[in-house]
């Protein structure tokens, strides 16, 4: 079964990838880290000092910005096919106290960074409300509709793939094996037992 828009969407944009983020009425695009946390929150880590930092800051007494973030991927090899763009966009707002630090945490299951312990002093969270979500892939645009997207699960071998085509079995033998059992279910009694060793 092939993945789903929203699936691809969430596998993009989960955290692996360089993204791009664009501020309203404002220069850039701008690096940014980012992920989607196990909510489907998109959560931003910006460095207090910087351009995007400058960018994200609210006008006329607003407590959010109208953002986009960009994420390409980046396939494997030369040869391999592309997931495709996605582009999420909603309102950035900055995070303060323990709402921060509880983003902290999500953010650190998914990209852990020795920046999340200076959030509040050096580095700042912001959460993106997303509105919305539109991938490119082949040619081909989606929309994506916001919940779909929250709800999908990222393909959880995607950020290994480079390393199971070039060694499947020296350092990543349980993460496929595991994934292949979960997609096919338990084999009929006397198909169960080991993969043959390949030639």
């Amino acid at each position: 079964m092939q993945p789903s828009p929203a699936e691809i969407a969430r596998t993009l944009s989960a955290g692996r990838l360089a993204g791009l983020a664009y501020v309203a009425y404002r220069p850039g695009p701008h690096r940014v880290r980012h992920v989607v946390d196990a909510q489907g929150r998109v959560l931003l880590l910006v460095a207090v000092d910087s351009d995007l930092a400058e960018a994200l800051r609210p006008q006329d007494g607003a407590d959010d910005i109208a953002t986009v973030i960009d994420v390409r991927d980046q396939p494997p090899s030369a040869a391999a096919p592309s997931l495709g763009r996605v582009w999420i966009s909603g309102w950035a707002r900055r995070l303060g106290g323990a709402e921060a630090s509880r983003a902290a945490l999500d953010f650190a299951e998914i990209l852990p960074t020795g920046d999340l312990l200076d959030v509040g002093r050096g580095f700042a969270l912001y959460h993106l409300d997303v509105a919305e979500v539109r991938l490119q892939r082949a040619g081909a645009a989606f929309d994506v509709d916001p919940y779909d997207y929250a709800e999908a699960e990222p393909d959880p071998l995607h950020h290994i793939e480079r390393e199971l085509l070039v060694d499947p079995d020296g350092h990543h033998g349980p993460e496929p094996t595991g994934f292949v059992r979960a997609q096919l279910g338990e084999l009929p009694a006397g198909q169960q037992g080991e993969v043959p060793p390949r030639a």
